[in-house]
Parts: structure tokens; sequence; C-alpha cells
């Protein structure tokens, strides 16, 4: 019997952009796959290529980017389908939650005619029926009184508001895969929580598939099953959550974990961090992108360190089948600066 597919199947995504500099290539020979139920954590320094990748799978990139691969929701190829029929897709099927609620929402209209006019678009329901889910949405994601917020406006909402009025309007057509970019930036900790544990619930009520993509580990520990460690554009590691905290197989991955501050680390112990800077995606090193910057490299003798400034690591089984890394000697890492994290989920 053949497997189901998956609810969410990228394949050899590549993003490039053409500039007066060159052609920067964001995303390169990107693969993963997201279940139906669970939370794939996308993780990466800024420019890494997270939000590209997003984007793409959206087919949200604007005139100007070459987007090439395979993305397939539950089994419907989306790479080369006409905007039309995407229309389609995008907001009924999959939806996104974008970082800044404040500019993704329109100033100039109430945040209930805003979630009315989306589920209107792809029901072609009545204004009526359109006005009730808007309410019933808002209140389902914990906005009090939402009868009477419906017919405010986004700056009359505060920025933990805002963030649920944009996932109360995502999850309004009741989409299978819910995609959240940077979802708790600028807000702070009790409110960062909340919105966790909100996108959480509707996903164990839902079934949603979950793509949260974050620079913050802390958030990834608390949400994801699954973790793709993105560099350069390209897959660094890839593992189950638990297995990534206890164990990183490529030395990008170990430097993102010991940079973690943590309460019960030595106050006279400086928090580590990661030397140098992202790679150009302009001109990309022949080797590994992380060459310059990582410690076991610096370390290997000649002949190897040779191999990693030459030979671009390709993505590969380590440990486990379902456990990848793009590194020659994944695993060879020395001890962790601090104790993995516990992950709580």
């Amino acid at each position: 019997m053949t497997a189901p597919d998956p609810l969410l199947a990228v394949r050899d995504l590549g993003v490039t952009f053409s500039t007066p500099r060159g052609t920067v290539r964001a995303v390169d020979s990107l693969g993963f796959t997201v279940e139906a139920g669970r939370t794939l954590g996308i993780v990466g320094e800024s420019g890494s290529g997270k939000s590209v990748t997003s984007l793409a799978v959206m087919g949200l990139h604007r005139a100007g980017a070459e987007v090439s691969g395979s993305v397939r929701l539950a089994g419907q190829e989306l790479t080369g389908l006409p905007e039309k029929q995407l229309a389609k897709v995008r907001g009924r099927r999959m939806a996104m939650i974008f970082q800044d609620p404040l500019s993704s929402l329109h100033p100039y209209y109430t945040v209930g005619e805003q979630i009315a006019e989306h589920f209107r678009v792809h029901f072609r329901a009545g204004r009526a029926a359109a006005r009730k889910r808007a309410v019933d949405m808002l209140g389902e994601v914990g906005i009090p009184e939402p009868a009477r917020r419906a017919g405010e406006y986004p700056h009359q909402f505060s920025g933990g508001m805002r963030q649920r009025a944009m996932i109360a309007m995502a999850l309004a057509c009741e989409p299978d895969l819910l995609i959240a970019d940077e979802p708790t930036t600028a807000l702070d900790v009790t409110v960062q929580a909340q919105i966790l544990e909100l996108i959480a619930r509707l996903q164990q009520e839902r079934g949603l598939g979950v793509v949260m993509i974050t620079h913050d580990l802390g958030v990834v520990a608390r949400v994801a099953h699954e973790v793709l460690v993105m560099y350069g554009g390209r897959a660094a590691e890839q593992a189950s959550v638990d297995a990534l905290f206890a164990e990183p197989a490529h030395p990008y991955t170990r430097g993102l974990l010991d940079s973690l501050p943590r309460l019960d680390s030595a106050d006279d112990v400086p928090l580590p961090s990661i030397p140098g800077a992202p790679p150009s995606l302009l001109h990309p090193a022949p080797g590994c992108a992380f060459a310059p910057r990582c410690a076991v490299a610096a370390a290997a003798p000649a002949q190897d360190a040779g191999r990693c400034t030459g030979e671009r690591p390709e993505l590969r089984p380590y440990g486990s089948a379902d456990r990848l890394a793009a590194c020659h000697f994944a695993g060879a890492l020395p001890a962790a600066a601090v104790p993995a994290p516990e992950v709580s989920r």
C-alpha cells in the first residue's frame, strides 16, 4: 500500500533574485515535509532564508524572484500554478501569520471587516454570515467583547490583540496548513506565551500542520516537533526537537544552542557567541558556508579543513534515517558550553 502524501512536501526548493550586483541565491536546494497535526520549527540567523522559504511556499514572491523545485500541498503541486488557481488555495487551504500585524492589517478598515472580507472571498458568503464568522473567530482567539472589538480599527488594538486578530483571519477559512513567520516578535514574554499557547490549542483542536519560523530556540523548544536549521539559504540540520536539543550534529546548531542565556549558568561564565558574519549569498563559497566561522573546521588537520573549504557538504543521515546534517564531520563536536535546555511542549 502506498503511503499517504504528507500535508506539505517541499523538494529541491530554490529562490533567486536578480540584482545589479548579481544573482542572490536566497534559498538553495531546500527540502522538508510537514504532517497534519505536527509543527516544524525553522530556525536560523537573519538572512538565512527562513522568510523567503515561507513566501515561496505561499506563492507570494513578487516579479523578479525565480522559484524552482516542488511545493506540494496534500499532493497538489503549487509551484508554477497560475495565480488565479493559487489564490483559491492561499487563505483557504493554507494561511500565513506575518510578524508585523500592524503593517499586515489595513488601517482604513475595521478588524471585523477585514476578517469578514477574507471569509467572503473564499466562501461567497453574505455580509451577515461573514460578519458573524468574524465575530466568532475573534471570540475563539480570546479577544474579549468580540462583537464590539470587530468594529474597531487595528490601531485601537494592542500588539498582542492585533496578533490574535491576524490568527483569527488566518484560520477563518479553516486551512489545513498554517505558516507563522516570527509571530511573537516585539511582544513581551507574557503575551508571547499566550500567543504560542493559542496556536498550540488551535492546532490540537483542528489538526493543523504548522510551520513556525523563528530565530528564538526557546520558541522551538516550546512548540515544535521537528526542527529545520537553516544557514546561508540551505539546510544545515534536520531532526526531532528532542534529538536536536540533546545532541546537535552540526557546529552551527551547537553554536546557536550554546548562545542561549540560561538561569542555571554560572555568573562568571561569559555567554558564548558565534564569531564572524553570515555568508554572502551573492558569491557563495565553494565549500561549507559555515567553515569560516566553524570551530571544528578551525581545529581540524589541514587536509580535513581543506575539505570543509573546498567541498560543499550534502545533507545526509546522521545517527538515524530521519535525522540529517550537512557537515563533513557531523557529530564531531566539543562538549556543550551549557547543558541542553529542557524541551517542553
